[in-house]
């Protein structure tokens, strides 16, 4: 009877240590989860967090999880290589091998999977440009208009989906269009034009500009890219946008708010192309797959160990 009490007991022991111990990989499930997230003027949080349900928490930092830690897109990308036990979430431009992106809902975060609309995590890449008459120069605002209907392009959708963003659907051509702005036939080497905006878009602006620089007489393309919530009060804001940091261009990784439309020109905002948002872990993580639910119930805190959510997928 002692030997059935004693093995029954290094039998539970084994169990228990498999539930909330190291995994073969090292992983240790008991370990507290360490969650990152964007500020609240972030597109990327906005479309995260209404994505997961949890669309109080967008603009709400005391409804996180306690210990949660504040980062931009490219240092929550890097922290998901060293952080073992860290989940965040990125623009899938970012997302590469060198971390691990989870499906949602069972779904693969996928370009294919975004245009067919069975990722359920995405958002819009919006721009807004400065008012009519509103540029340092004609020819800056002449290039800007460029700019933006060269956004409507087939060349600028390769461009895009080449990036890792999903373009609109577009028929015309650079080559179909280009008459309508003569301003790309002169030599415009010295002048600079300013983006900015969404970090999250960064990689998909600066891609656009340098592909369209030599259709447009060389122009300088300025990148300085510090939020969504810079597009509107760097081109738009009267205390803002005539200053050192002010821009001509400026990118959302969200659509623009009530306030935001409402300080500026509806005639001078759109759409350019689609994104998703990943959840991403350190590669060894064993998760690969979660729920909306899964992921409002980490970031409010009701999972705080990385046991608390393995056992919810069983």
């Amino acid at each position: 009877m002692k030997r059935i009490v004693v093995v029954t007991l290094l039998l539970f022991t084994t169990l228990l240590l498999v539930a909330c111990g190291p995994t073969q990989s090292g992983f240790n499930q008991g370990s507290n989860i360490t969650v990152y997230t964007r500020d609240t003027t972030s597109g990327t949080r906005a479309g995260f967090m209404e994505g997961i349900g949890f669309k109080d928490a967008t603009a709400n930092d005391s409804l996180l999880v306690q210990g949660f830690v504040i980062q931009d897109n490219t240092q929550i990308f890097t922290s998901m290589q060293t952080d073992v036990y860290g989940i965040g979430y990125v623009s899938l431009s970012t997302l590469n091998s060198q971390v691990k992106g989870l499906d949602f809902e069972g779904v693969a975060p996928t370009v294919a999977n975004v245009l067919n609309d069975t990722y359920g995590l995405k958002r819009p890449f919006m721009y807004m440009t400065r008012a009519e008459g509103d540029y340092p120069s004609e020819t800056v605002e002449a290039l800007v208009n460029a700019f933006v209907a060269y956004l409507g392009t087939t060349d600028a959708s390769d461009i895009i989906n080449n990036s890792g963003a999903i373009a609109l659907p577009s028929t015309a051509t650079w080559d179909d269009i280009k008459a309508d702005h003569p301003i790309t036939n002169q030599d415009n080497s010295s002048v600079t034009v300013r983006f900015g905006g969404s970090d999250s878009i960064q990689k998909v602006a600066e891609a656009l500009t340098n592909a369209f620089k030599p259709k447009a007489g060389n122009f300088i393309a300025e990148h300085d890219h510090t939020g969504s919530g810079d597009a509107f009060k760097r081109t738009w804001d009267p205390a803002i946008k005539d200053t050192s940091v002010g821009k001509d261009v400026g990118f959302s990784s969200r659509y623009f708010t009530t306030s935001e439309i409402a300080g500026s020109n509806e005639d001078n905002i759109g759409q350019l192309a689609w994104d998703a948002i990943v959840a991403i872990v350190h590669k060894n993580n064993p998760v690969s797959n979660v729920t909306a639910q899964h992921l409002k119930n980490v970031y409010n805190g009701t999972f705080k160990t990385w046991n608390d959510l393995i056992t919810a997928q069983a």
